[in-house]
C-alpha cells in the first residue's frame, strides 16, 4: 500500500491544531475515495498498551478516522454555501485478536455516507447511519480482523 502524503499530512496538521492524540498517533492514510478509506497506524511506543500490542485508545483513533474521512471527503464537496458538520454519536467494539503490529482500518461505506449527506441536503436535518470498520494486522494475521467496530455517524448540513 503506498501512502497518500496529503491526506496524512492533513490529518497530523488537524491533529495537531485540533486533537493532539491524532498527532501523536502518527496516522497514515493508506487509500481513500468516496467509496472507501484506509488508515494505518503504526506499531510504536505511543500507540502500545503495558501488553504490548496496540492501546486501546489507540484503536479507537484508527477507527474513527477511517470512517470520518470518507465523510468529511464528501463534505468538502457541497455546494457553496453549504457547510456539514459531523460527529460520532457512539461507539462499539469487538476486539478478536492482539494487534500486535501496524494495524490497518478499512471502511467500505462511502455509498451509504454519500445516501445520508444527499438526505441531509434534502432535508436540512441531522440523520445518523451506523458504520461499520473493520482492523486487521497485515503483517500477522493478512486480512484476518484483530478488531470489529460500529460507529454511528451523525451529520447535519447547513
Amino acid at each position: 500500500m503506498t501512502t497518500l502524503w496529503k491526506e496524512t499530512a492533513m490529518i497530523r496538521a488537524f491533529g495537531l491544531a485540533k486533537i493532539p492524540l491524532l498527532f501523536f498517533a502518527r496516522p497514515s492514510v493508506q487509500s481513500l475515495s468516496d467509496d472507501s478509506c484506509q488508515v494505518r497506524l503504526p506499531y510504536a511506543k505511543v500507540n502500545k498498551n503495558h501488553l504490548n500490542s496496540m492501546y486501546f485508545g489507540a484503536l479507537c483513533i484508527g477507527a474513527d478516522l477511517a470512517g470520518g474521512m470518507i465523510a468529511q471527503r464528501l463534505l468538502d464537496k457541497l455546494p457553496k454555501g453549504k457547510k456539514g458538520a459531523l460527529i460520532f454519536k457512539d461507539f462499539q467494539a469487538k476486539f478478536l485478536k492482539r494487534a500486535e503490529g501496524d494495524t490497518v482500518f478499512t471502511c467500505n461505506e462511502g455509498a451509504r455516507i454519500r445516501e445520508l449527506v444527499e438526505k441531509c441536503m434534502a432535508t436540512g436535518e441531522r440523520y445518523d447511519i451506523p458504520l461499520p470498520i473493520i482492523a486487521t494486522v497485515p503483517s500477522k494475521f493478512g486480512d484476518e480482523p484483530v478488531c470489529e467496530f460500529v460507529l454511528t455517524l451523525s451529520i447535519k448540513i447547513k
